[in-house]
């Protein structure tokens, strides 16, 4: 009777370890070691994502540097400031802007007096149209006969809304254009404005 008891006691266990408890044990093993391999996986997918490739070189000294290798190119828009408004300048020479650039073209005509001319007049800031020929004549004629004065300004970005902008040219008519909102118009249409030596910049009272 003893014997039976004894052996009995020692199954128990053996059955205990063998039965539900055993796969509990497995199941959380193998979760653990799922959880361990997706974590080693997520680590060495970031750190190929944060990876670099680097240029390796030596400088002058013989020391040898690295530097990461730009690989990507983003370009960046310039933005270029907008005219301001002179509560000085004649709103008509503003009007003179508006009109320049509704008439003119994507790119130049080389008629740029011409374009110009033709916008002071039909905005009434001027009453006649002016009689010189070539775009760097347009400074002397539009002060000496329109009562046009020249501004202390030289940066073409700083000239007022409307004012005109003159400039000169060895040996060519030269080029004018009228400041607008954000660039410069004449007989087409700039963000930026010429490259010509400038004579002055222009504005009526």
């Amino acid at each position: 009777m003893k014997k039976i008891v004894k052996n009995r006691l020692r199954e128990a266990p053996i059955k205990c370890i063998g039965g539900a408890s055993v796969r509990k044990i497995t199941l959380l093993l193998a979760v653990v070691s799922a959880c361990a391999v997706a974590i080693s996986a997520s680590a060495a997918k970031t750190e190929a994502l944060n990876f670099k490739p680097q240029f390796v070189f030596k400088d002058r000294n013989g020391k040898t540097v690295s530097a990461p290798i730009v690989d990507e190119y983003q370009q960046k828009k310039l933005v270029y400031p907008a005219a301001k408004i002179d509560p000085r300048v004649n709103p008509k020479l503003m009007q003179a802007a508006t009109i320049a650039q509704e008439r003119a073209h994507a790119h130049s005509k080389s008629r740029c007096w011409h374009y110009v001319k033709e916008a002071l007049l039909a905005s009434g800031v001027i009453d006649s149209r002016p009689k010189t020929a070539m775009a760097k004549q347009a400074a002397d004629e539009l002060v000496r006969d329109y009562g046009f004065k020249k501004l202390s300004i030289r940066d073409p970005f700083a000239a007022p809304l409307g004012s005109v902008l003159v400039y000169s040219a060895r040996g060519a008519a030269g080029h004018v254009e009228i400041r607008t909102k954000n660039g410069f118009v004449s007989d087409f249409r700039s963000k930026t404005p010429s490259r010509r030596p400038l004579i002055g910049v222009y504005a009526k009272g």
